[in-house]
């Protein structure tokens, strides 16, 4: 496997997080999340399977990026379907979301950061 640099975010997490902005305060689950990155212009478009999906959510909300909760049992019995868990990003997932969304500037040999 290859090695990640702590705190980077692979694109098909960022894709996510994004993904998971545009739905809005009212949290949204892991199919419309799939629908969202199938119908958009990210690089996630070829996503091969929900499981790769879930993993990188699990990975996302254990990095403290989403939140995650099991919609209420009865509200998924009134719609006649199971429930679901829906996902909101976090405080650090906005931030997060944000640095990764600014574009990468290089450094000329010599220069200190801004």
């Amino acid at each position: 496997m290859p090695y990640r640099k702590p705190g980077t975010l692979l694109p098909l997490e960022a894709d996510i997080l994004g993904a998971v902005a545009s739905c809005g305060q009212n949290g949204t689950h892991g199919f419309s999340i799939a629908q969202a990155l199938a119908e958009g212009e990210q690089s996630s478009r070829s996503l091969v399977g929900h499981g790769t999906l879930y993993k990188a959510l699990d990975r996302l909300r254990v990095r403290g990026l989403l939140r995650a909760e099991w919609e209420d049992a009865a509200t998924a019995e009134t719609a006649g379907r199971p429930r679901r868990r829906l996902y909101w990003l976090t405080a650090a997932g906005v931030t997060t979301l944000r640095e990764a969304a600014q574009p990468q500037r290089s450094l000329s040999v010599g220069e200190a950061p801004a």
